[in-house]
């Protein structure tokens, strides 16, 4: 018995929209519904609406930590961009023969449980791990840099972790590039400085800002980086999310936290699309 390529069509969108609608919408929901609802210390929540859990995230200690989050993010995400965007350029111009093997490289490290990765970075920054001793046979130091358990430690955790987000979109953008528009930019005399930031850096924005977007918003919620490499006295949001699931058990209070952070998001990828609009209206004017 043969299924039509309709009816097949068709079953792929429902198995997709059940698992959508089973595994990420109604968690959600439910997520919604317990951030306004009542802590109950036996049965976890009270069912009795409140806001007491919002009222909590304008408490000055949760303002800090939400600061220091977005900080560190920042750096991590700004690092990823200066670092990303002229090795994503390099692969884009290189004979396409070569491309796959970096693109491969790229993405080989998420072969491995990023996890494990953080192991080894914290291995690696220890005041007897390789960095170190490296440093010291060289004659750069006298003594051992203590870089775990700081603000410097979870950036490198996040760099390391998230910088393959950040060259995959800015490679797609860059290799969209109509080398024409620079000959012609050339040839009218504009200079490669000029060329970049009238060019190439207007048309590879919409890539520039969902790398941002695909670094900046993932750090925010990485706890086991700030466990492993900041220990106690860096906190990160997930950090905070993770406690109030698992440790106070104040779950009205974590999930508004993820509420919170869901908004963020939304309103992220809202600037990404108005910039991307926008970006598409002035090509087009041009």
């Amino acid at each position: 018995m043969k299924i039509s390529s309709n009816k097949f069509q068709n079953l792929i969108v429902m198995v997709i929209l059940g698992w959508l609608i089973f595994f990420v919408l109604i968690p959600n929901l439910l997520v919604f519904f317990t951030s306004f609802m009542t802590k109950d210390s036996s049965n976890l929540i009270e069912l009795s609406f409140s806001l007491d859990a919002y009222s909590r995230l304008i408490d000055p200690l949760y303002s800090q930590v939400l600061w220091n989050s977005l900080y560190m993010a920042g750096i991590a995400t700004i690092i990823c961009l200066i670092v990303g965007y002229p090795f994503a350029f390099i692969i884009a111009k290189l004979p396409a023969k070569y491309r796959p093997f970096l693109l491969f490289l790229v993405v080989l490290p998420f072969w491995t449980n990023s996890l494990i990765r953080i192991y080894g970075m914290k291995i690696f920054l220890g005041v007897k791990g390789v960095l170190n001793e490296v440093l010291l046979s060289i004659g750069l130091i006298d003594e051992p840099i203590r870089i775990l358990n700081t603000e410097i430690a979870v950036v490198i955790g996040l760099v390391y972790i998230l910088l393959p987000f950040m060259i995959l979109p800015l490679y797609s953008s860059i290799e969209k590039i109509d080398g024409r528009l620079l000959e012609a930019a050339k040839d009218l005399g504009a200079n490669a400085f000029q060329r970049f930031v009238k060019i190439i850096i207007p048309l590879t924005m919409p890539g520039i800002v969902a790398g941002c977007l695909l670094v900046l918003l993932p750090a925010m919620g990485m706890f086991y980086v700030a466990d492993l490499l900041g220990g106690a006295k860096v906190l990160l949001v997930g950090n905070i999310i993770k406690s109030e699931f698992l440790i106070t058990r104040n779950w009205p209070f974590g999930s508004a936290i993820s509420i919170a952070l869901t908004v963020l998001m939304a309103l992220m990828i809202y600037v990404y699309y108005r910039a991307n609009k926008l970006m598409n209206k002035k090509v087009e004017l041009e």
